[in-house]
């Protein structure tokens, strides 16, 4: 029996529902990265064209062979890619041909004096700036959709909880103005980083020699370059993709794939916070919080699965690991390492698609999330009082002194437990006489959770102060 080997298709996010459809997923695509690697290649052009090492009509023809995509395969350079072990050597053969067919001179400034690593580390800034503009555009949404939440809930009682048992009450309104201080946080990160990502350009070790050679071959370096030809170069090839000038050619420095990584993890971590929370109190026996329109279940009719906040949560979970690799590739060797640069490429592309998609269901997932108040009031009330106990140490205190008083509460809380009873009768039962010093109207009150809520909703007012960024902001 003959067995055909089924042909590679694209992958199109089957296994990865978190970031599929997403811009982030778009935008970082191999069309996307190819696309990138072609502006990378005109631009190099464009600027040399700047100062003087090379024609204008060289440059406009590279620019304009340069914006056919549709002639190159990606499935085609990625197995040719095995030969010299990255993409651009094979798209650089194809490029000048291209170039050739429009205008046979402009052939030879195809990617002059540049090497592969220039290419494609300028091109994944590229790629890597545009992903985030796409992401930063879901935080400020998700971020005004949180504040929209914490003003409207700033004095909503809910059960604080503290290693998964109630602790003392606090608002919705808090908890939901910390998820938009980390989302805050998140996007503070991204945009200095956004704002920082530099093109690359030093030529076969750092030096960018070989742009003298040109200029030396071709007659002599123009006069005013001819002392600071290559600093003039990166700050021309920068301009020309919109990317931040470097200090330094950073081949084996790599500091800008190293700050993208910790701002990719801290985001992820950041909405994994938010889903967290969302998953938990969603849990069926808790019903404070559901997604707007949950996801269904295959085999029990009845469930609504609050399914981005389990799509963010897996993110929070896969980024970490992603950023390690990343930051592993700090220790590269050389001026150009064999191994730590070509180990960045997958996991910083998964790493945007990741906090992508989870910034996109983080944006959706805020903005038609349901409160319950309701519910919360319930599960507050459901100790019988027991919350409060912290509130009522103090008020004892003043009568008996700490110890005592500490004593008094832990007796009166395991009697509530174990005979079913709310605290005001366990205390009442526990020690009737230290109970009958304070009136029924003010033992009421200090067992009344809504009356003991601290600084809550100041807190939030004070959050809510930090001005953050136009979710119509243009990317």
């Amino acid at each position: 029996m003959t067995h055909h080997t089924p042909e590679p298709e694209a992958d199109v996010g089957l296994l990865v529902p978190s970031s599929a459809g997403s811009a982030a997923a778009h935008a970082t695509g191999d069309t996307a990265y190819l696309r990138a690697m072609l502006d990378a290649e005109a631009a190099l052009t464009r600027a040399q064209a700047a100062l003087g090492l090379a024609p204008e009509a060289a440059a406009a023809a590279v620019t304009a062979a340069a914006a056919d995509t549709h002639r190159h395969d990606p499935r085609d350079l990625a197995l040719r890619a095995r030969a010299a072990g990255n993409p651009v050597v094979p798209l650089v053969a194809d490029l000048t041909a291209a170039v050739a067919d429009r205008d046979p001179n402009a052939a030879q400034y195809v990617h002059r004096g540049a090497t592969s690593q220039d290419i494609l580390d300028t091109a994944m800034m590229l790629v890597c700036a545009r992903a985030l503009d796409t992401v930063l555009a879901d935080l400020r949404r998700t971020a005004d959709a949180l504040r929209r939440t914490a003003a409207a809930h700033r004095d909503t009682p809910m059960a604080g909880r503290t290693l998964t048992q109630h602790a003392v009450p606090v608002t919705f309104g808090l908890k939901a103005a910390g998820w938009r201080a980390l989302v805050l946080d998140a996007h503070d990160r991204l945009a200095a980083v956004r704002a920082a990502l530099p093109a690359q350009l030093g030529g076969a070790a750092g030096t960018l020699a070989a742009f003298g050679a040109y200029a030396e071959a071709d007659g002599g370096t123009p006069e005013p370059l001819a002392s600071d030809l290559g600093p003039c170069l990166l700050a021309a090839y920068a301009a020309e993709t919109g990317l931040a000038e470097p200090a330094l050619p950073w081949h084996t420095l790599r500091t800008p794939v190293a700050d993208l990584a910790g701002a990719l993890a801290f985001t992820a971590g950041a909405l994994g916070k938010l889903a967290a929370d969302v998953l938990t109190l969603s849990r069926t026996e808790i019903g404070e919080l559901a997604e707007g329109s949950g996801g269904g279940s295959s085999a029990m009719p009845h469930k609504a699965n609050p399914v981005r906040a389990t799509l963010i949560a897996a993110a929070a979970r896969q980024a970490p690991a992603l950023a390690a690799v990343l930051y592993g590739a700090l220790a590269a060797e050389d001026e150009r390492p064999a191994g730590a640069w070509h180990a960045e490429w997958q996991p910083l592309r998964h790493a945007l698609r990741l906090v992508g998609g989870a910034a996109r269901d983080a944006a959706e997932l805020t903005a038609a999330l349901r409160v319950r108040p309701q519910r919360m009031r319930r599960n507050l009330d459901a100790t019988g009082g027991l919350i409060t106990t912290e509130r009522l140490v103090a008020a004892l205190t003043a009568l008996t002194g700490r110890g005592e008083a500490r004593r008094t509460l832990d007796a009166a809380a395991r009697r509530a437990v174990a005979d079913g009873v709310g605290l005001y009768e366990a205390l009442h039962a526990e020690a009737p006489a230290l109970a009958a010093q304070l009136s029924e109207a003010r033992l009421r009150q200090l067992l009344d959770p809504t009356d003991y809520l601290g600084s809550a909703c100041p807190l939030v007012d004070r959050a809510l102060a930090r001005t953050g960024p136009d979710p119509q902001e243009s990317a």
